[in-house]
């Protein structure tokens, strides 16, 4: 039997484990904050950085801390990206949505097909792998990042076409379910080749996408009843905003639908709503999301393990190399003709097409069943990410240059 001074010293080792854990946690908010400064000044995509940083908090690295959880790991992304997608939808104007809906409603859905082809087909020559197994490798890297993608766009404040700015935004918040999507489909078809169909595949599709755009139009338009009708203080509104939006993709995914789907539409109709304190909820929401950043790149640099990336480094580079010179300009060019937009315009959305926290959070997918099989996934998924923040992320301003974008004088 556990006495009184066993029972005191044991209370106490609970207490300071969770002490050292708000400590590390709260450390490695601020050294973010302070990093992403000096990244701006350097030019370094920012999202790299809190992705290194994680690393070197790790197993590898000089924090030395044990992480590998996917199941953890995935219940940390959704939340995350949910508040990511829904503060997307929420700061996108109707006006930009009405000038790219359609062309970024392409991309989002035909150019992320292509995208995931063309890489499977790569994958499966360089593996020697069945097209199923290496599709499902180009269907998680093809969506792009759109916390990426934006910051990308802000900081280099370039003179940019208005339909090229709304096309790239749009785009990154829409192709999230579509990859999915795919990503599913595959592994049904690894894993139960009898039961898929034209069919089933068409309903999946109409399931996750019509599903997911119905219940966020309908949850965004309840909740901007609810912010309209009902006498809030400011601070409440905020909370509320919050939690109805993660609970509308809990929602959605418990339905099967897509929850990015839903949250990114709900976040474009309570953006275009009028209510009291619609400002401050807006300002609130965006440095929640901007933790939201932190937090989700931290933990994926905590989750991996750079000696495992290894073996994997030099197809994984060769994939993000077709990935960004031609499976994304050839998904690019064929959506965008349709529209009329120039060779210029459809070159520069083809350079930005920056990968990010999507890529590899869809990769827990698969290895929530097997975390050892799917170690391939993973890490070919982190490199090219990895890959694609570096070379996509560090030239934005010098192709755009190339193609006769200069900066905004204002």
């Amino acid at each position: 039997m556990t006495n009184g001074p066993d029972l005191l010293e044991l209370g106490r080792e609970h207490m300071t484990s969770a002490h050292v854990f708000i400590l590390v946690g709260g450390a490695l908010g601020v050294l973010s904050i302070f990093a992403a400064l000096v990244s701006r000044r350097l030019g370094a995509p920012v999202l790299l950085v809190f992705l290194i940083l994680g690393m070197l908090a790790g197993e590898d690295g000089p924090g030395g801390i044990q992480y590998g959880d996917f199941g953890s790991a995935y219940l940390i992304g959704s939340v995350a990206l949910a508040v990511i997608l829904f503060e997307g939808g929420l700061k996108t104007p109707l006006s930009m949505l009405r000038l790219a809906l359609w062309p970024a409603f392409t991309l989002a859905v035909v150019g992320v097909a292509i995208t995931a082809g063309v890489v499977g087909a790569t994958v499966m020559q360089l593996a020697a792998v069945p097209f199923s197994s290496a599709l499902l490798l180009g269907a998680a890297v093809a969506p792009t990042d759109a916390a990426a993608v934006g910051s990308m766009l802000s900081h280099a404040r370039l003179a940019l076409p208005k339909r090229v700015t709304a096309l790239l935004e749009v785009e990154s918040g829409l192709n999230d379910p579509m990859s999915i999507f795919l990503v599913i489909l595959v592994i049904r078809i690894i894993t139960e080749p009898a039961t898929v169909t034209w069919q089933s595949g068409a309903l999946l599709f109409v399931e996750e996408m019509i599903g997911g755009a119905a219940l966020g139009l309908g949850g965004g338009w309840l909740l901007a009843q609810l912010l309209r009708r009902l006498s809030l203080e400011i601070p409440t509104a905020m909370v509320l905003v919050l939690t109805y939006g993660l609970a509308l993709f809990g929602l959605a995914q418990l339905f099967r639908t897509s929850g990015f789907m839903a949250v990114y539409l709900a976040g474009l109709v309570i953006g275009a709503a009028e209510y009291r304190g619609k400002l401050e909820v807006a300002h609130f929401y965006e440095g929640f999301a901007w933790l939201a950043h932190i937090v989700l790149f931290l933990m994926l640099g905590l989750l991996v393990t750079p000696h495992d990336l290894i073996p994997h480094v030099g197809g994984s580079i060769i994939v993000a190399v077709v990935l960004i010179v031609i499976a994304r300009p050839v998904g690019v060019f064929a959506c965008l003709l349709p529209f009329r937009f120039s060779w210029r315009e459809s070159a520069f959305a083809s350079w930005v097409g920056l990968r990010g926290a999507v890529p590899i959070y869809i990769s827990f997918i698969p290895a929530l069943a097997d975390p050892m099989r799917d170690q391939r996934l993973f890490s070919g998924v982190f490199v090219v990410v990895v890959v694609s923040l570096i070379i996509q992320g560090w030239t934005i301003s010098p192709v755009a240059r190339l193609l006769g974008y200069g900066r905004a004088t204002s």
